[in-house]
């Protein structure tokens, strides 16, 4: 799948998503690349000494493992001889390549998210060479994954094991289609290494918006086209989806990352449920570094900066300068430690957490909720836009400036457009009316509705913006 990482340049080195382009690096050390056939018994012709549990493993995941094609179209615009011969905007397809894993008999299929954003089109061709439409069911772009579907019976199922007890050292096999179709056919493609490491923190910056937390890494070449493909055990079960890998030339170096197939469940269920994931939330804050450098972030514990009043976490005693030493036994020692630990928790669920305030260390525990704003009354404006009002709990969750507002929850793309707005601005004027509440911008809008120019005042990410626009 071609795509743009989110990931700066870190040591000269990249890290990418297994779906981006760039030749494979030869000297990805001590990785075995093969075929894997759609595979049967392995029959009696074939040595007793060659059938190890890796062959029983491939032979047993590789049938779940399909190819995910997408198509994206996109509005060119004309250049300046396009204009001078009178050419207009015309359309251009781009096509991707990924992987995906049946999960369910019936046609359910995970894979990255980033394999199928934007697409217009997605199809998907099991390894005997049918290809199937696809509908995305949901996606969870902060984690990297997508739930799509295709409508067929009695396909074969991955076995998804569990995560948790990965060991490191153990045996490691990446089950994927890399490169598409340049193999010339549609069956996985297979390599072979050993788990390198988990718990793998994976970040720009200190401070950056785009992160991968607790991941597995693994040596088993992981390249273009592996996006959404499995990483099995030496049992012939998926313990994770690989994503992406951390290369300076494009291709394998053997540093390859997966998410444990843990959280991808628990996505799952949140997605087929729900239609989206559900965050955990308790409210307090982590002190932040002072500077942008990750190690500086790597070293600083997991110290509370803010406890949001009526949360979870003041009832549970928090307290400003606390540290979290522990959740659930696991061990905390940095932020990015405590983030990847709220990614595997669910709404409702009690969280036991070991905390050091001054000399001592104590045990509290905490329960989960839904974050404040999905909770929150919803306000319905022209049908393609859900506003909430900002409450404490929300100011202190989103570290929001303004102490009042309107918070856009949900909008959809056409008004987002012609609004210039996105989900989480915070509207904070309307022409000349101050907005307080949800109810507040309804009226406004309403009322300036078909009436000429609106100008709106709103809050981005600590910034305050102004943007123009007419409701006809």
């Amino acid at each position: 799948m071609m795509a743009v990482s989110r990931f700066s340049a870190i040591l000269s080195a990249m890290l990418v998503y297994a779906g981006c382009s760039g030749p494979r690096d030869s000297s990805a050390a001590q990785t075995a690349d093969v075929r894997a056939p759609v595979p049967a018994a392995v029959t009696d012709s074939v040595s007793a000494s060659r059938q190890t549990a890796i062959t029983r493993a491939i032979a047993k995941v590789s049938p779940a493992v399909v190819t995910v094609q997408t198509e994206q179209v996109q509005q060119v615009q004309p250049d300046l001889f396009d204009w001078m011969w009178g050419v207009g905007p015309r359309s251009r397809s781009e096509a991707g390549l990924g992987t995906g894993i049946i999960i369910r008999p019936n046609g359910v299929i995970v894979t990255n998210a980033h394999v199928v954003a934007d697409a217009n089109k997605i199809s998907v061709m099991l390894p005997s060479g049918d290809v199937y439409p696809a509908k995305v069911l949901g996606v969870d772009e902060t984690q990297d994954v997508a739930v799509i579907k295709i409508d067929a019976t009695n396909l074969p199922v991955a076995e998804l094991g569990n995560s948790d007890d990965v060991l490191v050292g153990e045996w490691a096999i990446a089950i994927g289609n890399p490169y598409g179709f340049m193999l010339g056919n549609p069956e996985p493609s297979v390599t072979v290494g050993v788990i390198s490491g988990k718990g793998r923190n994976l970040v720009a910056g200190a401070n950056g918006p785009q992160a991968y937390f607790d991941m597995i890494q693994t040596d088993a070449a992981i390249n273009p086209g592996n996006s959404g493909g499995a990483l099995v055990n030496a049992d012939g079960q998926v313990i994770g989806v690989n994503s992406s890998i951390y290369t300076p030339s494009g291709g394998s170096v053997g540093l390859g990352f997966a998410i444990p197939i843990n959280r991808v469940k628990h996505d799952v269920d949140d997605l087929l449920a729900h239609g989206e994931v559900r965050r955990p939330w308790i409210g307090v804050k982590l002190k932040l570094p002072t500077t942008d450098n990750i190690r500086d972030a790597i070293a600083q514990r997991a110290v509370i900066s803010t406890v949001v009043p009526g949360s979870p976490a003041e009832r549970a005693g928090l307290r400003v300068g606390d540290e979290i030493v522990s959740e659930n036994g696991r061990t905390i020692h940095n932020m990015y430690d405590w983030e990847g630990a709220l990614l595997d928790l669910g709404v409702g669920q009690s969280v036991r957490l070991d905390v050091r305030r001054g000399d001592r260390t104590f045990q509290t525990t905490v329960t989960t909720v839904n974050l404040p704003e999905v909770d929150a009354p919803k306000v319905e404006v022209l049908k393609q836009l859900e506003l909430v009002t900002v409450t404490p709990a929300i100011r202190a969750e989103r570290g929001l400036q303004s102490r009042a507002g309107a918070l856009v929850f949900k909008v959809s793309d056409r008004m987002a457009g012609e609004l210039g707005i996105q989900t989480g601005d915070v509207i904070v004027r309307i022409n000349n009316v101050d907005i307080r509440t949800a109810d507040d911008a309804s009226r406004a809008l309403n009322r300036f509705a078909g009436r000429g120019p609106i100008r709106m005042y709103l809050e981005r990410s600590g910034t305050y913006y102004v943007t123009d626009f007419e409701i006809r």
